[in-house]
């Protein structure tokens, strides 16, 4: 099969990887790709929301199956793109249609579809620009930490704990009235405060079965020890340790099936990925979010870790045949760091050359934001690279990573130290 893989990040790289790997993969092409993933596939210059030049190069390539990383074409409606178009709409595609991209594209409608199939997740009320004065007498009502999310996509930073009524109010008036995260913000959710763990949960699914990938754990901040503001991730853990057999079994009933059987009932016909956010409370699991594709950079830690033939199961997922696949794993253990631009997730520079990419560690290197220069590797966005590092044992795994990663540098590069510990630590 030749493959397009929508997207330019570490996530896309990791797929772009796995893929590669089965026999059943043709050529694969990344619209519009990075550095890494020209080492596997053909870059082509397309950007992700040109979907226009996106079905020309489909048809031009004879590309069998479309796998759509990142969020924005998903929301912008790629899949109804291709669909309305008789020549495009036999390609299979993973990734759903706008409709159901709103579980990602709207925080307001995933808690609503939440509410009415009954999945367990947090209290919450929403309120737009023309509600501030509800929405300050509303917080003065709820019991802090309270967290207030921007409704719309807002590249994985639209979400703030305050730890005050106080702190609250000014960060609504923020993002309500100085649109501090944009159109993302012209509605916000104020929602209770959940205490507990997080974990990342990955199903596939074709509308009426699923697989459940591989858990992962992510860390959103930018400081060592969960401190400074949120980033789209800095790194990632698979297996997690407090996931067990009987938490992945509640999660499953309580969650996964009641999400599937509330997407058939709507009739939104969803073929791709849903990852789900879950905080795990005591032992029972909450629904946090909702995204509409993989995780990144939890996708560089899950990809490693899957024995089966993905275009397969990516194929199948297109086709509507998921009923039956079952999915084979590693037992060994992922730890993902993120490698960052000084200053992100601020302001930060570009166009610094890479050095150490060539040692031959005993980790994946997966790109995210890199560019291909003369005969060296730029860095090209905030998150530049992601060091995945596998072994027996957690231990293992986080040594592999952080011994690759001190041997790659460029001027400002960034990363936690502390990706994992707190799973070595963990007591329950």
């Amino acid at each position: 099969m030749n493959i397009l893989v929508i997207g330019n990040g570490g996530r896309e790289h990791a797929l772009a990887w796995k893929m590669k790997q089965s026999p059943r993969c043709g050529k694969i092409y990344v619209a519009p790709g990075n550095a890494g993933t020209a080492s596997v596939a053909e870059n082509v210059a397309i950007g992700v929301d040109d979907f226009e030049a996106l079905g020309k190069l489909c048809l031009e390539k004879a590309v069998d199956l479309v796998v759509v990383g990142p969020e924005g074409p998903l929301v912008n409606g790629i899949r109804d793109y291709f669909e309305a178009n008789p020549a495009l709409a036999k390609i299979l595609m993973v990734g759903p249609g706008s409709v159901g991209a709103q579980l990602e594209g709207s925080k307001d409608y995933s808690k609503q579809f939440m509410l009415r199939n009954n999945i367990p997740t947090a209290k919450a009320r929403t309120f737009a620009a023309g509600d501030l004065v509800q929405a300050l007498d509303y917080i003065s009502e709820c019991k802090p930490p309270i967290v207030l999310k921007a409704d719309g996509l807002a590249a994985g930073k639209g979400v703030i704990i305050s730890l005050s009524q106080g702190e609250a109010k000014a960060v609504i008036k923020e993002m309500l009235v100085n649109k501090r995260f944009g159109a993302a913000s012209s509605k916000v959710l104020i929602e209770e405060f959940l205490n507990g763990i997080e974990l990342s949960v990955f199903v596939l699914t074709d509308g009426k079965d699923y697989v459940v990938l591989p858990e992962a754990k992510d860390y959103k901040r930018i400081g060592d020890g969960d401190t400074g503001p949120n980033t789209g991730g800095m790194g990632a853990v698979s297996p997690v340790i407090f996931a067990d057999q009987a938490f992945m079994a509640k999660i499953e009933e309580q969650v996964v099936k009641p999400t599937i059987e509330g997407l058939r009932r709507e009739n939104i016909d969803y073929k791709g990925f849903i990852f789900v956010g879950i905080m795990n409370v005591g032992g029972k699991p909450f629904v946090i979010e909702y995204n509409a594709r993989m995780g990144d950079p939890e996708t560089q830690a899950v990809m490693p870790r899957i024995k089966s033939d993905l275009v397969e199961l990516l194929a199948a997922c297109g086709e509507g045949t998921l009923a039956g696949k079952k999915l084979e794993v590693y037992n060994d253990f992922a730890v993902t760091v993120a490698l960052v631009s000084g200053g992100y997730p601020g302001e930060y520079e570009t166009g610094k050359v890479i050095s150490g990419l060539e040692q031959q560690g005993e980790s994946l290197v997966f790109h995210a934001g890199t560019s291909i220069g003369q005969n060296e590797v730029l860095t090209q966005g905030g998150r530049v690279l992601a060091v995945s590092g596998k072994g027996g044992s957690l231990e293992q795994a986080r040594a592999r990573a952080y011994q690759t990663a001190s041997g790659i540098n460029w001027d400002g590069l960034y990363y936690r130290k502390d990706i994992g510990q707190d799973l070595l630590n963990y007591k329950g």
